[in-house]
């Protein structure tokens, strides 16, 4: 079962990954969906083309970190310390972000009728809890 729950969480963040590096070359697909706006169509976040490297990067190392507790494959390169706490860590962050900070982002957003507040709610908060409690399954078990 946590091989099996390891497996999708790894599916589901190269997949993120894979898109958002997608957006740092260039693509467009998708991008408006999952900026926060204001109701009048204020952009909230203005993202530089270097941030979706970095979060396409960072969620590619979630996944692999997710894969190697499960032993999907083992990567030599990650410190004992993170792999050792790491999935501790990336639940806390999933959670929070999950939670939100009760405006525009999370299940307590107060701005819930643009685009985004919609598909957040469907989408990426349901995902983000789903995934900050799988890494602590994993851990636990």
């Amino acid at each position: 079962m946590v091989y099996f729950l390891g497996l999708i969480s790894f599916l589901i963040l190269t997949f993120i990954s894979l898109i958002h590096l997608y957006w740092f070359a260039g693509g467009k697909w998708g991008f408006n969906q999952v900026i926060p706006t204001k109701l009048n169509g204020e952009v909230v976040l203005k993202p530089k083309w270097i941030d979706s490297l970095f979060v396409g990067v960072f969620l590619l190392i979630i996944a692999m970190l997710f894969a190697t507790k499960v032993n999907l494959f083992q990567i030599e390169m990650i410190p004992e310390w993170f792999l050792k706490y790491g999935l501790y860590i990336v639940s806390g962050v999933f959670i929070l972000r999950a939670v939100g900070e009760f405006k525009y982002v999370g299940f307590f957003k107060k701005v819930t009728e643009t685009k985004f507040a919609k598909n957040d709610s469907k989408y990426f908060s349901p995902l983000c809890l789903f995934l900050g409690v799988i890494a602590i399954l994993i851990e636990v078990y």
